[in-house]
C-alpha cells in the first residue's frame, strides 16, 4: 500500500516539474507570452437564465480565476477529507501520532515567517508574502524521499507525510484568516444554510455523494461571494461528509458473501466467454444487493477521497502549476532574487522550513515530549527535515493570494513584479531544498535497506 502511495506521487511530481517548466518556457518565448497572459484572461461561465454560477460579486470569473478559486476548493476538498482521515484513523488520530509531526510543522510555519519579515520588514507591501514560504508540497517532497526507495525509514516517510498534512491544515486556517476582507452578510447567511443543510445530513447519516456535491457547489458560490476565499468551502465541505459505516464492515462482507453463495457453482468452458446471457430478474435483483452492500462497504469520506485522486493530481494540480509557474525573466536581475519578495521567500523555504523543523522537533525529542521516528537518526532526521523546505503548489497559491494585481490603491505593474518575485522565490527555494536534501540523504542514509 505504501509502494502504491509513493508511487502515485512519483507520477504526480513528475507531472508537477513538466507542467512548471513549460509555463517557464511558454511565459519567456517572445511569441508565446502574450497568447499565455490572454489565455487566463478568458471568461469562464455556467449560466441559467440570469444566474452564473462561476461569477464573482456580478463579475464573470476569468479562466485563471476559474483555476484559482474553483479547481483549487476541489484541491482543498481533497486535503480536508485527508486530514478528517488522519485525524480519525491516521498519523493524526492520538496525541501521542499527532505530536511530533504537529510540533514540526508550528516550527515550519513560524520560523519561515520570521525569516520573510526580517528581510522584508518595514515595507508593508511585501510583508503581505509572510505566509508565501510556510507550506510543504506533499507531492513533490514525498516525490523526492522515495527516489531512496527502501533506504529511507518508514518512520521518516510517516513523519514528513504527516508534517505535510499538518502544514496543509496550518495553511487553511491561514487562508481563512488573512486573506478574508470584508464580508458581505447575504452570502454569508446563504453559506451558514448550505452548512446546516451539509451538518443535518451527516447527522441523519445521508450516504449520497450526489447531496454532498450539489450541497457542496452551492456552499463554494456562497463563500466566494462572501469575502472569505472560496476554498475554504472545500474545507467545510470535507469535514461534513460521513466517515464511518452505518454498520460494519465484516456486517456487509458477509451480506457480500451471502448474495454471492446464491448463484451456483459452475465450470466455465472457452465456449462460454463469449456467449451472451440473459440474467433473470431474480439474479439482477441479488447483483443490485451485492452492489447496494459494496457500495456501504466504503465510507462516503473514502470513496470521495478515492474519486477525487487521480483528477487532481494528474488534472487540477498540473493546470495549475502551469497557469501560475509561468514567471515572465525578462525584466528581472540577480536582485530580483537577492533580495526582497524573492529573498525572502527563497530563504524562508531553504532555511527558515529547516530551522524551524528541525529545531522545534530537536527540543521536543530532548525533552522526551516525543521519540525519534523508528530507526532515524539525527542526520538522517535532518535531512527529511531539509526536504520540508519544497513548497510549490500552496506556496504558489498563498503568493497570488499575497499579491493580487487588482489590489485596491496598488499599482498593477508593481503587483505583478511582486508576484513574479514570490514565484522566482518559490521556485528557487524549491529546487534547492531539493536539492540539498537529496544530497544530505545521499550521504546520511545506509547503502542498503533499513525500512
Amino acid at each position: 500500500m505504501l509502494r502504491s502511495f509513493l508511487q502515485k506521487y512519483i507520477s504526480a511530481s513528475v507531472l508537477l516539474i513538466i507542467a512548471t517548466v513549460l509555463a517557464l518556457i511558454v511565459a519567456n518565448t517572445p511569441d508565446l507570452k502574450e497568447l499565455y497572459k490572454q489565455l487566463w484572461e478568458l471568461p469562464v461561465a455556467l449560466s441559467v437564465g440570469g444566474f452564473n454560477l462561476f461569477s464573482h460579486n456580478g463579475h464573470t470569473m476569468t479562466l485563471g480565476a476559474f483555476i484559482n478559486d474553483f479547481l483549487m476548493a476541489i484541491f482543498f476538498l481533497s486535503v480536508g477529507l485527508e486530514i478528517k482521515r488522519e485525524l480519525l484513523c491516521g498519523e493524526l488520530s492520538s496525541v501521542k501520532k499527532a505530536l511530533l509531526p504537529v510540533i514540526g510543522a508550528c516550527g515550519g510555519m513560524l520560523v519561515p515567517v520570521i525569516v520573510f519579515f526580517l528581510i522584508c520588514v518595514g515595507d508593508p507591501l511585501m510583508e503581505r508574502g509572510m505566509a508565501i514560504p510556510m507550506a510543504t508540497d506533499i507531492a513533490f517532497s514525498l516525490g523526492v524521499l522515495s527516489v531512496f526507495s527502501k533506504r529511507v525509514p518508514i518512520g521518516l516517510k510517516i513523519f514528513l507525510a504527516a508534517l505535510a498534512v499538518a502544514d496543509d491544515l496550518g495553511g487553511i486556517i491561514v487562508i481563512a484568516i488573512k486573506y478574508t476582507s470584508h464580508l458581505n452578510m447575504d452570502a454569508v447567511l446563504g453559506a451558514a444554510l448550505c452548512i446546516i443543510v451539509l451538518g443535518v445530513g451527516n447527522w441523519r447519516q445521508v450516504r449520497s455523494k450526489m447531496f454532498y456535491t450539489m450541497t457542496g457547489l452551492a456552499l463554494w458560490y456562497f463563500v466566494l461571494n462572501t469575502g472569505i476565499h472560496a476554498t475554504i468551502a472545500g474545507v467545510v465541505l470535507a469535514f461534513c461528509v460521513p466517515a464511518n459505516l452505518t454498520q460494519s464492515s465484516t456486517y456487509w462482507i458477509e451480506k457480500i458473501r451471502t448474495n454471492v453463495e446464491k448463484f451456483p457453482h459452475i465450470h466455465v468452458t472457452k465456449a462460454d466467454i463469449n456467449k451472451p446471457n440473459m440474467l433473470s430478474s431474480g439474479d439482477i435483483a441479488v447483483l443490485k444487493r451485492i452492489e447496494s452492500a459494496s457500495d456501504r462497504l466504503i465510507s462516503p469520506l473514502q470513496d470521495m477521497e478515492d474519486s477525487l485522486k487521480n483528477p487532481i493530481d494528474f488534472f487540477i494540480i498540473p493546470l495549475f502549476a502551469f497557469a501560475n509557474a509561468g514567471v515572465d525573466m525578462s525584466g528581472m536581475s540577480v536582485e530580483n532574487l537577492f533580495s526582497g519578495v524573492g529573498l525572502g521567500v527563497m530563504l524562508g523555504l531553504l532555511v527558515g522550513k529547516f530551522c524551524g523543523v528541525f529545531s522545534f522537533s530537536w527540543v521536543a525529542i530532548k525533552l522526551h515530549i516525543v521519540e525519534m521516528p523508528e530507526r532515524a537518526n539525527w542526520l538522517s532526521f535532518a535531512s527529511v527535515a531539509m526536504l520540508c523546505g519544497i513548497g510549490f503548489t500552496v506556496s504558489m497559491f498563498m503568493a497570488g493570494l499575497s499579491f493580487p494585481i487588482d489590489l485596491e490603491g496598488q499599482d498593477p505593474a508593481h503587483m505583478q513584479e511582486l508576484l513574479n518575485d514570490a514565484k522566482l522565490g518559490i521556485l528557487c527555494g524549491t529546487v534547492l531544498s531539493a536539492l540539498v536534501g537529496c544530497l544530505m540523504l545521499h550521504f546520511t542514509l545506509p547503502k542498503h535497506s533499513e525500512a
